[in-house]
């Protein structure tokens, strides 16, 4: 079972779940939530309508026939849900009683989450700025102008002293199309990188854009603290031993088939709801292996369609209940380029705008190919919030 709040405020989210549901229009309002339970057993169903109905309280029943399991959905507020739980755990069901209540927190504590890294602390009441470095002869961004190590280091710098708090380098394209690099070429491309960078800025945040455990355990070896992951743990499970015995941290991303296939028409039939689930289970599976520091990436641009990254944009809340900072790449994307015709090297006043409504809508850490834009947006949204 999966258990996420939604925010019903955007009409078009309140369609959506009105359609699946049958939710009366009358009912609507902005600042209208709901809580949605997935994937229940048809015999716990039974139960949870016993419970629900002998406390008037308004919920919604879908029958998921393919699976033969059941959603259930109630409208509300965060108080309603609350008092919910306490029915639940009062009726002697206290696993679900309990994971109602964790979302809730999850919800509610989002804005006050704090990690340690690399003996910084990092305070999600504030977003950060999280620099690309791309060492790599075809990224879809700066065509390969970092492919050399002295320009890659002096660069990485450069980002760092701009404002960056997180440096993240990667030795393998991920734009669409790209093909995989061998783990030898992965690794002659970032290791000198992340050794002459940490040699002459000693308290850098580096983080590694890898898939492959041996990189990830070079990269971390190396003094990187933080890895990656595109493939979201699917390419390699064995990441994860690697970065709990580094003590590292996780950015578990969300993507659709590989960077090689991923944008042949991807399609969805609930696009957040798909993406959250997959965080949800891969964010889980590391959790249970010991990892502490967790982030999360719905993966803009990857195996995703325009309006679906302005979907997942809009509904950047709807992720809160996972209980993770979330990390948005919206940097020189093509949607963006796409929407405006523009080429990439001209997408930055656009990706920080983009990035601006993000850190609104809850983004905490922004990928960002401009660092100097990136801070200022900050600056401004902390004197406008």
């Amino acid at each position: 079972m999966i258990i996420q709040i939604i925010n019903l405020s955007l009409p078009e989210v309140f369609s959506t779940y009105s359609a699946k549901y049958k939710i009366r229009p009358e009912v609507y309002s902005h600042e209208l939530l709901g809580l949605e339970l997935r994937d229940i057993s048809s015999g716990m169903t039974s139960e949870f309508m016993r419970i629900f109905l002998r406390k008037n309280e308004l919920f919604y029943k879908f029958e998921a026939y393919r699976n033969g399991t059941v959603d259930l959905f109630i409208e509300g507020s965060l108080a309603l849900f609350k008092k919910l739980s306490r029915n639940i755990l009062y009726e002697g069901h206290k696993e679900i009683g309990n994971k109602i209540n964790d979302v809730i927190k999850n919800y509610e504590e989002y804005n006050h989450i704090v990690y340690k890294i690399a003996g910084k602390e990092f305070s999600f009441d504030n977003p950060y700025v999280m620099g690309i470095l791309n060492v790599t002869p075809d990224s879809f961004s700066d065509g390969g102008k970092y492919f050399d190590k002295n320009t890659a280091v002096n660069y990485g710098l450069q980002l760092l002293g701009e404002g960056a708090h997180i440096l993240d380098i990667g030795g393998e394209s991920t734009r669409p199309g790209a093909k995989p690099v061998s783990e030898d070429e992965e690794l002659n491309r970032v290791l000198p990188v992340i050794n002459n960078i940490l040699a002459l800025k000693s308290d850098a945040v580096i983080s590694v854009d890898t898939t492959k455990s041996l990189v990830a355990e070079e990269a971390l070896k190396s003094g990187a603290q933080i890895i990656n992951d595109v493939s979201g743990l699917t390419s390699n499970p064995g990441l994860l031993n690697v970065v709990r015995r580094y003590n590292a941290s996780i950015i578990i991303m969300h993507m659709k088939g590989t960077p090689e296939t991923m944008q042949l028409n991807p399609e969805y039939d609930n696009l957040i709801q798909e993406i959250y689930d997959f965080l949800f289970i891969q964010s889980q599976t590391a959790v249970k292996a010991g990892v502490s520091n967790i982030f999360i990436d719905p993966g803009i641009g990857f195996g995703k369609s325009v309006d679906h990254n302005f979907e997942i944009i809009k509904r950047i809340g709807d992720f809160k209940s996972l209980g993770f900072p979330l990390v948005i790449g919206n940097s020189r994307k093509s949607f963006i380029g796409k929407t405006l015709n523009i080429e990439p090297e001209e997408r930055d006043a656009a990706s920080a705008f983009v990035n601006a409504v993000s850190i609104t809508r809850g983004a905490k850490i922004i990928r960002t190919h401009n660092v100097k834009y990136s801070v200022q947006c900050i600056k401004l949204i902390n004197k406008i919030y």
